[in-house]
């Protein structure tokens, strides 16, 4: 568990150099900091150790998914320069809580002791009500953190619940032993434990955006500084997505024909609900929340339909998810900066307006970042779509797919009124101005966008 305790240290270490006042060594620590437990974290490809009392399981499912979290919160710091140098009087703290919130990741992803996982979640959870928060002149961003603060206590405390039952039920928080007492009942546990699968499902649902428990969402990812809502919809949904594949395709899988019913009534309302708002939205950020509840809906659809299909299709489908959700912020972040409405960043869609005149890379990876998130051929999320809806058709579930399509074609208007807003709408004359870095980092976004979406294979073949 080498990743974890490095970016502990590291950790700790950054808020040590808060007290240099040097913001110039704090970014490349970070990120220095970020690629040494990427490297860490590979060194254990190909085996199976279990740690901290047989409490974490590291696996080469646990590795890709830590390793998507990493990436993605790579990206997210490299694009945090100009944010920081604006808004935090501290950087280092912000830095800090970042590597720490990872950590809480990880262990969802990893856990095998439900303590674990428990664990982790609140490491990520008070991290992200912290970060939420953190734009101290903006009222948005403290009504957004008092309202993902209070809604997220009662999901953690429902939580918390489901385990007490599974524990009354198996005598054991580990998930082993889980999975053998209900192995054991022969399709006939007890009460408690189908009170327990169904409120650990209620705490884990919340954090990944699905209906009905979404409503947090669009204010807080819209209160929110746009920095820590890239990362908040990236990396807390790929480590709350990883925590309910191990939940339900380990431990849970003998029982599917109780939850899958469930799972899929949430799936269809997840897709209906984000798509059909997302649609109505003016705001590109609102827009982006809704669609980060509608992209819940399609990964649902890989564990609803649970096979051998489902894991390298939510893999790949966090991956391609994360990287062009980034990307999308990250313009977003840069382009609201530099056109104001009152004073005030402007991120609705006419923001947007010319900037294929203005800056022909940035709309262009725009517009490569829309594209995969509806969908659209030779783009990775193409291939994340094709993926999940395979594994709905190997388990016969047409009806489900029929709605998924549906709704990407919903999905395909709203992601596409940025794309006309960018090369068919007249704009300000005034150039958007971007740092080297930055747009490098905006450049291997789209190439890894066009890449996976041409030769997806290459993925593939690590699954």
């Amino acid at each position: 568990m080498l990743s974890i305790i490095l970016l502990s240290v590291f950790g700790i270490v950054l808020l040590y150099l808060g007290f240099l006042k040097s913001r110039a060594v704090l970014l490349p620590a970070t990120l220095l900091a970020l690629l040494i437990a990427l490297g860490a974290v590979f060194t254990e490809w190909n085996k199976s150790y279990l740690y901290f009392g047989d409490m974490l399981l590291m696996s080469n499912l646990a590795i890709l998914f830590t390793s998507i979290v990493l990436v993605s919160a790579f990206m997210v710091v490299s694009l945090s320069g100009d944010f920081l140098e604006d808004e935090a009087a501290q950087p280092a703290e912000y830095y800090a809580i970042l590597l720490f919130s990872i950590v809480g990741a990880i262990m969802m992803i990893a856990f095998e002791n439900l303590i674990m996982l428990f664990v982790g979640v609140e490491i990520l959870s008070v991290s992200m009500y912290i970060l939420t928060g953190s734009d101290k002149r903006n009222l948005r961003s403290n009504e957004a953190a008092l309202k993902y603060l209070l809604m997220g206590s009662f999901a953690t405390g429902i939580l918390l619940f489901g385990m007490a039952l599974l524990y009354g039920a198996a005598g054991s928080f580990t998930l082993t032993d889980i999975k053998a007492y209900v192995m054991l009942a022969q399709g006939r546990p007890s009460l408690l434990l189908y009170m327990g699968v169904l409120m650990v499902l209620i705490g884990m649902l919340f954090k990944v955006s699905a209906a009905p428990f979404h409503f947090w969402t669009p204010d807080v990812y819209e209160g929110a500084p746009t920095l820590f809502t890239a990362f908040m919809s990236t990396v807390v949904k790929t480590a709350g997505f990883a925590a309910l594949l191990q939940l339900l395709s380990f431990t849970f899988e003998s029982i599917y024909g109780f939850w899958w019913v469930i799972l899929a009534a949430i799936t269809a309302l997840t897709l209906l609900i984000g798509n059909l708002t997302a649609a109505y939205q003016n705001s590109f950020k609102r827009m982006m929340a809704y669609s980060s509840i509608s992209h819940a809906g399609y990964l649902l659809i890989g564990l609803v339909a649970l096979g051998q299909q489902s894991k390298p299709a939510l893999v790949f489908y966090s991956l391609a998810y994360s990287i062009s959700t980034i990307a999308a912020f990250g313009i977003l972040l840069i382009v609201a900066k530099q056109r104001t409405v009152d004073g005030r960043p402007d991120d609705t869609y006419t923001a947007f307006n010319g900037l294929s005149r203005q800056n022909p890379l940035l709309a262009f990876v725009l517009a490569v970042s829309m594209l995969s998130l509806a969908g659209i051929p030779l783009t990775a999320g193409f291939w994340g779509k094709f993926m999940v809806f395979s594994a709905a058709i190997d388990k016969g579930m047409v009806w489900i797919l029929v709605l998924a399509v549906l709704m990407s074609a919903v999905g395909i208007y709203y992601y596409f009124r940025v794309v006309i807003a960018m090369y068919f709408r007249e704009g300000t004359s005034t150039r958007i101005q971007v740092a080297p870095f930055y747009r490098f980092v905006l450049i291997a976004a789209t190439v890894i966008t066009i890449v996976l979406g041409l030769i997806p294979g290459l993925f593939q073949d690590l699954l």
